[in-house]
């Protein structure tokens, strides 16, 4: 059976354009995955060792500040905006306007993070006495914002954006091992980063100016609150998981401690490696099914057999990763493993169709209301599971709100299927 299914996948590969470039995205895109573990693992053990836990620390708080910011300037403009890309693609004057609206709202968005960032750092005594790496951080939030992946994933373009990628991390990479010598050369370290995402999103403009003739006009006021506003609901969507899984963590810091914190932890990056190549997946097959909704159904499929494939080897092979790979102080991470491998199918049928069906007919707004209320419910819950229950508490806060939210998601993504087909629309 699965020889099969093999065989049929190559032979719609073989004859369908749309298939092979959706093959080729992926693979470019798993490349860029790969190239962000492996290269942080060459950096990571120099900088601990030269610049010391104290100024690895603050680097870790700086990141954790930054990442807020570039989801405020990305907001969710990396599904909606590439949505709307991969429609008009053929419509040269209709991409020149959705990239001059959504640029402007991205730099109105940067504008903003910026005063609230000087606000922050001179008004927490904490940030103000390390005011410099905060000052550097946020070059990665400008390099984010300028560069404009969404586009090109959009166009369906991942190669040139891939490349760009990859060599800018390289020499950040390379920078590192040639000019941080001492503790006190690690406020280096996030002007590097910055530096590469700000050579990427430069030498992009450069190609989408002169190679591909986008035309980009400074938009209005009004353009800029629409635009932002239409892009509301996949931001939120975006953000709010993180209510209940941030907060899991932060409550298991204070009631468990580090140690049952590592146990989650342990668990969690094997998870987080299988989660983020049926993301890449999904990254891949986006702009496709925003032309081709029709398609979906082969979509589920594919990413169903690859979700159900990875959960078996995750729970069945817990035991294995967690004593080959970690220490014999990570043993009690096998059982959570085993409970997040259940609920990596769950998570699945989130992206299904949720990002990958309901944002695509438009019904980002009920998407986003259900996340909102499951996320609630869950930070609530996470209180009393994590205090009678550590790190097992955590684990089944997370994992109830993946089985919650993707069966919902499920639930309501059938519903309107049948509604559009009843109406006469292909899925």
């Amino acid at each position: 059976m699965i020889k099969s299914f093999i065989i049929e996948i190559f032979r719609i590969v073989n004859k369908s354009k749309d298939a092979k470039r959706v093959i080729s995205n992926f693979s470019y895109l798993s490349i860029l995955q790969i190239g962000s573990y492996v290269l942080p693992i060459l950096t990571y053990p120099y900088l601990a060792r030269v610049i010391g836990v104290e100024g690895f620390g603050k680097i870790a708080f700086a990141m954790s500040i930054v990442v807020y910011f570039t989801t405020i300037t990305d907001w969710g403009y990396n599904f909606s905006a590439t949505r709307d890309v991969a429609r008009n693609r053929e419509n040269l004057d209709s991409i020149s306007k959705i990239y001059s609206v959504v640029t402007s709202s991205k730099l109105f968005l940067l504008f903003v993070s910026a005063i609230i960032m000087v606000i922050l750092i001179f008004s927490v005594p904490q940030l103000k006495e390390d005011f410099l790496v905060y000052i550097l951080s946020f070059s990665i939030v400008i390099g984010q914002t300028i560069f404009p992946e969404w586009l090109f994933q959009g166009l369906e373009n991942m190669k040139f954006m891939v490349i760009l990628n990859i060599i800018s991390k390289l020499i950040f990479t390379m920078l590192i091992f040639i000019f941080i010598k001492s503790p006190n050369d690690y406020v280096l370290q996030p002007l590097f980063a910055g530096c590469g995402y700000i050579l990427s999103g430069v030498i992009s403009l450069y190609f989408i100016h002169r190679k591909m003739k986008l035309r980009f006009k400074v938009s209005n006021f009004r353009e800029i609150y629409v635009s932002i506003k239409n892009s509301f609901d996949v931001f939120l969507n975006n953000l709010m998981p993180n209510l209940y899984t941030s907060v899991s963590v932060l409550i298991l810091g204070f009631w468990g401690g580090s140690v049952a914190n590592g146990i989650l932890d342990g668990a969690s990056k094997f998870y987080s490696i299988c989660a983020q190549f049926l993301s890449v997946m999904s990254r891949a097959f986006f702009p496709f099914l925003s032309r081709k909704l029709e398609k979906h159904s082969i979509f589920v499929k594919i990413k169903l057999s690859m979700t159900i494939v990875l959960a078996l080897i995750l729970f069945l092979g817990a035991d294995f990763f967690i004593n080959t790979f970690l220490t014999n102080s990570f043993r009690e991470s096998v059982l959570p493993l085993r409970i997040f491998a259940i609920s990596l199918i769950f998570h699945s049928l989130t992206n299904i169709y949720g990002t990958n069906y309901l944002i695509l007919i438009g019904k980002e707004g009920v998407l986003r209301r259900i996340t909102v209320l499951i996320s609630i419910l869950c930070f609530i819950l996470a209180f009393p599971l994590i205090y009678y229950f550590s790190y097992i508490g955590a684990v089944l806060t997370i994992s109830f709100a993946r089985v919650l939210l993707g069966s919902i998601v499920y639930i309501i993504a059938k519903k309107e299927k049948n509604k559009r087909l009843q109406i006469g629309v292909l899925n």
